[in-house]
């Protein structure tokens, strides 16, 4: 078996972390078996979540973990259901609260979207709007609308060092941690629950990688460890779009309608990585998984023509620090 470059662990756990909105497509896919083979390669765990807090489909987590089932991938322990740990989390923001880091924000999307477009407003960025209002003015906000809780950040940025993308500085804010219906948000819930279950390898697509370092900074002042960060290339159309269901048969259960079972569809994600073949298995991935090999390119395929053509699209020049050679760099994952 080929060792991990991104480190062996004793007690470490790698993960998967859907959200059950829908059946997992090839992309969706791609990144789980990446994922599982990072993990079990450098001798740790791999376990698996269910990020529901949000969006949720019935039967759709049933069926996510069925499909990863139909690969081959295995995982430790039960399935963690992420709505299982709201105490825990609402715990967290009362202990940064009593700490003086939280406060409350009763601004509407309009009125951020509006002050993020005005001239000197940093776009994406939350601009401090409810971060000094005094407390007269908070209870009268307060009968008008019920707050979300953000986070009280005492820095504008944060640099975090990913496998595939190098070093990489993102914006840093007053990021939302309880929104205003009480629920947990997602950077606050998936910093907790990787914690909680001791993960320490982040793989998952590279359309997350600009939230890293709120979740880097946060795990940071919670006193949690930061994981070690591997955004792995998305799965794209010819178009240049990320691949979506609307694009036609990209999920297990269509493809095998069409005649592709699930032992050539894990051929054809095995090649994407550049895996030499044949792998009928998930354990023939494992035997010849190294990540030194796996592209830093996009993998781009055409649904309406199976079995789909895979082509790199040039994503710039390379850089170094990823997985043991240079590189560039929701289904949440």
């Amino acid at each position: 078996m080929t060792t991990s470059s991104l480190g062996r662990a004793s007690g470490g756990a790698g993960r998967y972390a859907p959200s059950p909105s829908g059946d997992l497509h090839l992309g969706n896919l791609r990144t789980a078996l990446i994922a599982w083979a990072a993990a079990r390669s450098s001798g740790r765990r791999f376990v698996l979540r269910v990020e529901d807090i949000d969006r949720v489909r019935p039967g759709a987590a049933e069926q996510q973990l069925a499909d990863l089932a139909r690969l081959g991938l295995d995982w430790d322990g039960p399935v963690l259901l992420q709505s299982t740990r709201e105490t825990a989390h609402r715990a967290a923001v009362a202990q940064l609260t009593a700490a003086g880091r939280t406060y409350e924000c009763y601004c509407t999307r309009r009125e951020i979207q509006a002050a993020a477009s005005a001239p000197h407003g940093a776009p994406g960025a939350y601009p401090g709007t409810c971060r000094d209002l005094g407390d007269a003015e908070r209870a009268r906000r307060r009968c008008d609308r019920p707050p979300a809780v953000r986070l009280r950040a005492d820095v504008r940025s944060r640099t975090v060092v990913d496998r595939w993308a190098g070093p990489y500085t993102g914006l840093v804010d007053d990021f939302v941690l309880l929104r205003n219906d009480g629920r947990p948000a997602y950077n606050l819930a998936v910093v907790l629950d990787d914690a909680h279950q001791g993960v320490d390898q982040v793989v998952r697509g590279d359309d997350l990688l600009p939230s890293t370092p709120r979740q880097a900074y946060l795990a940071a002042v919670l006193g949690l460890p930061e994981p070690q960060w591997a955004h792995v290339p998305l799965v794209l159309t010819p178009e240049g779009r990320r691949l979506a269901k609307r694009d036609g048969a990209v999920t297990l259960s269509e493809l095998a309608a069409a005649g592709h079972g699930a032992e050539e569809v894990l051929g054809w994600l095995a090649a994407s990585l550049g895996l030499p073949g044949p792998v009928r298995t998930a354990q023939d991935v494992l035997a010849v998984f190294a990540e030194d090999v796996l592209p830093r390119d996009p993998w781009v395929v055409d649904p309406s023509d199976w079995a789909p053509q895979a082509r790199s699209r040039d994503r710039g020049p390379a850089s170094s620090g990823a997985c043991g050679s240079s590189g560039s760099a929701r289904n949440r994952s």
